[in-house]
């Protein structure tokens, strides 16, 4: 079918239920709902002993989600090219919360990641705000990326500055979600291999220069390799995790049964809440949390295909694909197949910070599928580049072509 007819009987479809992906929009539901009852379940203990109040996180996440649901729909609204505008104060101001973050922020748990006692954490927001950035400058720099001065090398810079200011708090994490989805923007706006090499080289010496006086990050890297040695010699946060996770066998001890985390498993509700999902609903319970987010990023990566433009088809893809690196992170630490880091489990962990930034990049991608179910027709440039990329995933090879090599419409 001509890609113009499909995208054409898209519209019309879709028309009728105000642009929004009902697909997507319902695997969100169900993310949230899912997390909701699992974060009451892992956190009741916990928010007692530390707070007196039984419900006190639980409650938080709902302000939280009240916010982020507020601001996802005001985004929902916003059309995604406002970006090209907005997008460099927005990663000014980032920058300068990273900063402050180090300067004056106090440790928690031995890391210094959070402002105003703990509630918000600059480096979820640098994630979000770093995609973006990087999928407009990208985008702008279309036609020049195989130019190593104009693309390679300062890309490579903002990856490893950025990635660099987050590793010292230390977030192991987020800044290696940084650098991966600066490789994956890259690939998408039409770099080869060899460039996505020499930009994540670039991007890793810029970042270990501004790491090398990081001990906390230092001492996390070697606990990783010692448990990866003999799991024996894990982390104590790692050793409890499994302990859960076995105790769960196949369809779990029941919701709200996890011993767990009544029993010294660190911070139930935030970092170790998959250990809880797992031990209360099983391996299959795992599984299906698993498939909601595969569900999640399928789903998008459809509307990053039905994108009006090419800048589209990069933030929408870059995003989802963001939120399920999020997700795979947090589950493989709990598993002890990455460096403990403290990312949170997206919908599931408490903590308002990445509640609100996931929240907001889903409003960015359903703005996407809005503008795409409004179009009437693709320009031939567009057509061309969409086309290119159908036909290689169905032979199964290389997903996305080099952009840079067809001419975008002149705007």
């Amino acid at each position: 079918m001509d890609i113009g007819t499909d995208v054409r009987e898209t519209t019309t479809q879709n028309r009728l239920r105000g642009g929004f992906d009902l697909p997507l929009l319902a695997i969100t539901a169900t993310l949230i709902i899912f997390g909701l009852i699992m974060l009451y379940s892992a956190s009741w203990d916990f928010s007692r002993a530390a707070y007196n109040d039984a419900a006190y996180m639980f409650n938080r996440q709902l302000m939280w989600l009240g916010l982020g649901l507020v601001g996802a729909v005001a985004l929902a609204f916003l059309d995604y090219h406002r970006w090209r505008k907005l997008i460099v104060p927005a990663m000014a101001l980032t920058v300068g919360m990273l900063i402050v973050v180090l300067a004056l922020s106090e440790a928690r748990f031995n890391a210094t990641r959070a402002l105003f006692n703990g509630s918000i954490q600059p480096s979820e927001l640098a994630k979000l705000v770093s995609i973006l950035y990087l999928a407009v400058w990208l985008y702008a720099k279309r036609d020049s990326l195989q130019h190593i001065t104009f693309g390679l090398i300062p890309l490579g810079v903002i990856l490893g500055f950025v990635g660099g200011l987050i590793y010292l708090q230390p977030d192991l994490s987020a800044a290696a979600t940084v650098l991966a989805l600066g490789g994956l923007l890259f690939f998408l706006a039409g770099g080869d291999i060899k460039q996505i090499g020499g930009l994540l080289l670039i991007a890793v010496v810029v970042a270990w220069l501004v790491v090398s006086v990081s001990l906390t990050g230092q001492q996390r890297i070697s606990d990783f390799v010692a448990g990866i040695k003999d799991p024996l010699q894990a982390s104590y946060h790692v050793r409890r995790s499994f302990e859960a996770i076995v105790n769960g066998g196949w369809f779990g001890v029941g919701i709200g049964n996890s011993a767990s985390k009544v029993t010294g498993l660190p911070v139930p509700p935030t970092d170790s809440v998959f250990a809880v999902v797992v031990e209360e609903l099983g391996w299959v319970g795992g599984a299906g949390l698993i498939a909601l987010f595969v569900a999640l990023v399928w789903r998008g990566l459809i509307i990053a295909r039905r994108a009006p433009d090419m800048l589209g088809t990069l933030i929408a893809s870059s995003l989802v694909i963001w939120i399920g690196l999020e997700a795979l992170i947090n589950m493989a630490v709990m598993v002890g197949l990455l460096p403990f880091a403290g990312n949170a489990l997206p919908f599931v962990s408490a903590g308002g910070s990445n509640l609100v930034t996931t929240l907001a990049a889903l409003g960015i991608v359903f703005n996407v599928s809005r503008n795409a179910n409004k179009a009437n027709e693709v320009n031939d440039e567009w057509r061309s580049y969409r086309a290119l990329i159908n036909l290689r995933w169905r032979h199964g090879r290389r997903g996305v072509s080099r952009a840079v090599r067809l001419r975008s419409a002149k705007e």
